[in-house]
């Protein structure tokens, strides 16, 4: 099987940290609208590699004896990173407007 990298690599990873920071597989499969037992083979294929980048980033994994403190890092964690997601959304849409006139505004 070959490994090809590119956006479905990508968002693959993505959904596999999601999993692994909330602890919580059934949960992202649903949100994210992936089979429970594809994620849980993609977790099986990246689990190596995501963890070892989310610890250069510091970032543990959720677990069932998480304390209250690690919630509200992962938390607040996750808010820096929607905001960042927010921003860099708002500046694409004023992009897209300068660019083309007739960009439906929201």
């Amino acid at each position: 099987m070959s490994k090809r990298n590119g956006p479905m690599e990508d968002v693959k990873k993505q959904y596999v940290r999601m999993a692994l920071e909330s602890a919580n597989m059934a949960f992202i499969a649903r949100k994210t609208g992936v089979n429970k037992s594809t994620l849980a083979n993609w977790v099986k294929q990246y689990r190596d590699e995501i963890e070892e980048e989310m610890k250069r980033e510091g970032v543990t994994p959720l677990s069932t004896t998480s304390s209250e403190d690690d919630i509200q890092k992962k938390y607040n964690h996750a808010i820096k990173l929607l905001g960042e997601k927010e921003l860099e959304v708002t500046m694409l849409r004023e992009m897209l407007k300068k660019k083309f006139s007739d960009f439906p505004s929201e």
